[in-house]
């Protein structure tokens, strides 16, 4: 386990070498060996780990002066909070910082030697086992942790590799944005040393630290072209996740006062053992996990937290995709996915529950109105969030078996689809979906990127799919029939949109308009990794079933769980026919497009494309084909404020009646 330190210090290096080089041929060579040394390093440790038999490792119990420094740390993140918020006129946001600052200075600074719960104990006697020992690990390894690991050093480093040759191709047709490119990967480098010490933290202050760290990265990301719209919804993300760190400051404040520990896993334990043997005290721990939920519903974007997200897109697409889809907003679920089990059955998981759900129909119907490619992936991201929340707030074995399956899928598959549309866009000159009208003809190694992250995100055999059918069924057992109808309408209008972008892609449509690939072979390398990824995912489900999530389970819950009721072999065998069905089908259409080819009658004389003709006046036409995208019924406008009033509604009272119930 000595690998951890030099895992996190390894990006963080990067992160300082990388904008130091002038010259972009080097430091594109130094972006790849930053990125390929993280994912080394990830793998050197997984194989470590599971070396030592895939056992719950606790690391560095002994940790003052890494305790001072992080302190040390918080104070100059408000710092710099602060001087930017001065510099740009935004000074309510100075409050949330300082606010939360000085609650975690004053918790970590004062923290009691006696505790409420020392004083029941000695009333009620030992309230809980070995399971809450003396030992306070500031780190912990175990399978959920290595899952995170993996997700964000390969998913990560690929995304750095191709933001290489994409921010090259970025300035060529955004001319006017100031070349920013050392910075930009500076960033990316530190969010994957943050994200690497977020996930490893086992004390809530560590966590707490890494935590804040990403949300002032995506700050400075999502303001990269520094326009007067970039640096608007910067900050709202700025102050969106600062009042979610207000609430991760409240948590550890309370826990430190009243139950004596910031650990994250004794936090968790001690409130199923208290429910379970001393509901009288149960309370002590119920403000903490509920403020701690609220931390991981903004950092998720889940509504009414929901607007920082979609307005991080005007950052460039690399940034979208591993902050603000495949890794960032997962700290927010694996956190939530962490305080599962503390979430069963408590009104504090029946509002995760609600707002995850809630979130989900409700993005999904949003999405339905956009033709933007990327706010299309922002809306599904929010949903698919939404839908790993609502299992998390469930808190059994089966929601939790769901959600980490979703969780996986959806990293690789929207990371994929995040540059896939950011390749087509500097193709294009466009990421509109009506712009991609008929690109198999025209971009068709893209398209067969694109539509295997499409077909990954809904259709069978995919795990999406499959995961959402066990969430189904355990939504259906734990009789919350309100997330079952979120559930399945949420799924139908899925499939609605992601249906009309799949078609718009496979349409066998013929233009005079050139088109030039132009993306780089680093992109492709990135992109063609993940789409192996996404098919080999699917083939060897049951093996990443029983290999990856049974342990997750068994670890979170302590006793193992076995969702797949087929054969291995069989379902396997399933899963190849049906992941070889997509590609084969779209390589033969692609083959066959140009044989098949006749000219169509369009009102006038056709010019030899089926796209342009000449009418009876003797005018040239443009035939125009579009999908039907519901705005008014759907739209932005219509929708999303009765969604974030609603939303807003139910969190602030369920939030009364939580904290007011423990007092």
């Amino acid at each position: 386990m000595n690998l951890i330190p030099v895992l996190i210090a390894w990006p963080l290096l990067a992160a300082i070498v990388v904008p130091c080089i002038r010259d972009k041929r080097a430091r594109g060579v130094a972006v790849y060996v930053g990125a390929g040394g993280v994912m080394t390093l990830a793998l050197g440790l997984l194989a470590v780990w599971l070396a030592g038999g895939k056992r719950d490792v606790l690391l560095y119990p002994e940790t003052e002066i890494l305790d001072t420094a992080m302190l040390v740390g918080e104070v100059l993140l408000m710092g710099l909070i602060v001087f930017l918020c001065v510099r740009h006129k935004k000074y309510p946001v100075i409050l949330l910082s300082v606010g939360q600052t000085a609650l975690l200075l004053w918790a970590e600074l004062t923290r009691p030697d006696f505790s409420l719960l020392d004083f029941a104990a000695q009333i009620f006697g030992p309230l809980v086992d070995t399971e809450v020992g003396l030992m306070q690990p500031h780190m912990r390894v175990d399978c959920l942790a290595m899952l995170m690991v993996i997700i964000v050093a390969v998913v990560g480093g690929l995304i750095c590799i191709y933001a290489v040759g994409y921010m090259k191709a970025y300035h060529h047709h955004h001319a006017d944005v100031q070349d920013r490119s050392g910075f930009f990967f500076s960033m990316l480098f530190l969010f994957l040393a943050a994200m690497l010490g977020l996930v490893l933290s086992e004390s809530l202050t560590w966590m707490y630290f890494f935590w804040e760290i990403t949300s002032v990265i995506s700050f400075l990301l999502i303001g990269y072209t520094r326009t007067e719209e970039a640096v608007r919804n910067s900050f709202r993300a700025l102050w969106i996740n600062l009042l979610g760190g207000c609430g991760f400051a409240v948590a550890i404040a309370v826990a430190s006062r009243t139950v004596g520990t910031t650990q994250l896993s004794d936090l968790v334990n001690l409130s199923v053992w208290l429910t379970q043997n001393q509901p009288a005290l149960a309370a002590v721990t119920v403000v903490p996990i509920a403020m701690l939920a609220f931390a991981g519903l903004t950092k998720s974007a889940q509504l009414p937290f929901s607007s920082w997200l979609l307005g991080a897109m005007v950052a460039p697409t690399p940034s979208s995709a591993l902050l603000h889809s495949a890794t960032m907003v997962k700290a927010g679920v694996y956190l939530l996915i962490r305080l599962a089990p503390a979430l069963a059955g408590t009104m504090t998981g029946n509002m995760v529950a609600f707002i995850g759900g809630f979130t989900f129909i409700a993005a999904s119907m949003m999405a339905i109105a956009q033709n933007d490619g990327k706010k299309v992936l922002a809306f599904s991201t929010i949903s698919n969030l939404g839908l790993i929340v609502a299992c998390a707030g469930i808190g059994d074995e089966e929601t939790i078996w769901a959600a980490v399956l979703l969780m996986i899928f959806h990293s690789v598959s929207k990371s994929m689809l995040f540059q896939a549309v950011g390749s087509v866009e500097n193709s294009l000159g466009s990421r509109d979906i009506e712009s991609m009208h008929g690109l198999l003809l025209r971009l068709p190694k893209l398209t067969y990127i694109m539509g295997i992250g499409i077909a990954g995100m809904y259709l069978a055999p995919f795990g999406m799919l499959i995961s959402k059918w066990v969430a189904l069924k355990s939504f259906i057992d734990a009789d919350n029939y309100l997330l079952v109808i979120f559930l399945a309408f949420g799924s139908a209008t899925t499939m609605f949109y992601w249906t009309k972008w799949l078609s718009k892609l496979v349409s066998l449509h013929h233009t005079k308009e050139e088109v030039h690939d132009v993306t780089r072979r680093d992109q492709y390398v990135s992109m063609s990794i993940h789409a192996a990824a996404t098919l080999l995912l699917c083939l060897l489900f049951p093996l990443v079933s029983q290999g990856v999530v049974d342990p997750i389970i068994t670890q979170l819950f302590g006793e193992s769980y076995q969702v797949l009721s087929m054969g291995v072999l069989t379902t396997m065998a399933v899963m190849l026919v049906s992941v070889l069905f997509v590609p084969t089908l779209m390589f033969l259409l692609t083959r066959s497009a140009h044989q098949n080819y006749v000219p169509i009658y369009m009102g006038g004389v056709n010019e030899g494309d089926n796209t342009y003709f000449v009418n009876s006046f003797g005018e040239p036409e443009h035939l125009y084909l579009s999908n039907w995208y519901l705005r008014f019924e759907f739209g932005m406008r219509r929708l999303m404020r009765p969604a974030v009033y609603i939303s807003a509604g139910v969190l602030v009272v369920m939030l009364c009646l939580i904290v007011g119930g423990a007092l």
